[in-house]
Parts: C-alpha cells; sequence; structure tokens
C-alpha cells in the first residue's frame, strides 16, 4: 500500500503461490524475451516454439507485439513514452503468467538497452532470459512481410526502427539466434534445447 493508493490492499500473499502452481504442472516457469528488428523472424519462431513446447507437455504462453498492441495496449503508439510504457504493461502481464508456472514467450522489437533492462527489473533477473533474432535491416527489409519497411523508406512510417530510430543490440544475451543463418526449425530447436535442462531440470524451484 502506497500514499497514492491508500485503499488498495494486495492479496497476493493469501493465494495459491508459484511453486505449487508448478508443482502442479511440473514444469519452472521462465521468461525467454526475444528481441530483435521487426521482420528477424521472433513471431514466426515463436509460434514453432510454442508449437514444440506444447508436444513435449511444457504449458507455454506467447505474448507477441502485435497481437498485445490490438488489445491491452492499443491506445499505445510508437513515440519513446508509449515504447517505455508498452514494455511495463508487457512486464507486468508476464509476471502474472509466471506466477501461475507458466513459461512466457515475449517477441517484442524493445529496441533499447533502457527498454529492456526496465522490463528485466520487473519481472525479475532470474526469470528474464534474453534471447536476439539477428538479422541485418538489409535482409528484414527484403522479407519485409508486413509491407512496413517499404512504408518507412516512404518515409510514411516515423520512428522506425532501425532507421530513423536506434535498435541497440544486446551485449551479453543468453542466446543469439541468427536467422540469416539456420532455418526456423533450426532456431526453435536451438532455443527450445537452450531452455528445456531450466524448465524441467529444477520444477520448484524459486
Amino acid at each position: 500500500m502506497s500514499e497514492k493508493t491508500p485503499h488498495i490492499h494486495p492479496v497476493a500473499h493469501e493465494l495459491l503461490q508459484r511453486s505449487d502452481k508448478e508443482s502442479l504442472l511440473q514444469q519452472k516457469a521462465l521468461c525467454i524475451w526475444m528481441t530483435g528488428l521487426s521482420g528477424s523472424g521472433k513471431s514466426t519462431i515463436a509460434k514453432g516454439l510454442e508449437k514444440k513446447f506444447h508436444e513435449q507437455g511444457i504449458l507455454s504462453a506467447v505474448l507477441d507485439g502485435d497481437n498485445v498492441r490490438t488489445g491491452i495496449n492499443s491506445n499505445l503508439g510508437f513515440l519513446e513514452e508509449d515504447r517505455i510504457e508498452n514494455i511495463r504493461r508487457i512486464a507486468e502481464v508476464t509476471k502474472l503468467f509466471l506466477d501461475c508456472g507458466v513459461v512466457t514467450i515475449n517477441c517484442f522489437v524493445s529496441p533499447t538497452k533502457n527498454i529492456r533492462t526496465l522490463a528485466k527489473k520487473i519481472i525479475g533477473a532470474k526469470d528474464f532470459h534474453e534471447v536476439h533474432v539477428q538479422a541485418s535491416f538489409d535482409e528484414c527489409a527484403k522479407r519485409d512481410v508486413k509491407g512496413l519497411y517499404e512504408k518507412a523508406l516512404r518515409g510514411e512510417i516515423k520512428n522506425f526502427t532501425g532507421l530513423d530510430a536506434p535498435f541497440e543490440a544486446p551485449e551479453h544475451p543468453a542466446l543469439e539466434i541468427k536467422t540469416a543463418e539456420q532455418s526456423i526449425g533450426e532456431s526453435v530447436e536451438t532455443i527450445y534445447n537452450f531452455f528445456i535442462d531450466k524448465i524441467k531440470g529444477s520444477k520448484t524451484e524459486n
């Protein structure tokens, strides 16, 4: 309770705890935070990874930039303050999933170190695992699966990451995936193999 919200009385400590949910699901919750340019392959990899987890009996959830911006964050634009609030809300939602024992796969450009640091602080360093899905601006522009690069290069989209807004690549990601050098299936397998022991190795540790 704070001075700004004297009428709010959280009851989280009275509810079943995360360890109870993880024990039920027989898995350890964590956040796989995929960052990279638009079109680098984040969402496609996430869909494959979710399917792979499901086949192996692991409950996961995907939080994707476009889906979140059509729902909970539909009132936000792409100015710096909106980008920060977008990530703040996503991180808080991620915490709720983790508290339910769910492996959470996040697919967000999240272009700056400060924005990703904010997410890491909210989620918790122990649960936050950064995966850099790396592809060059030119490679993403060739794919241009959403037609965004064409519009940005014509000046129809402002503050476009990699063009007139910066993308700060992670310096020390948990994992780097270069989608110009391996297939989506190979990328999914790489991420799965990297995290599976963390998910199934210590099911109920907090």
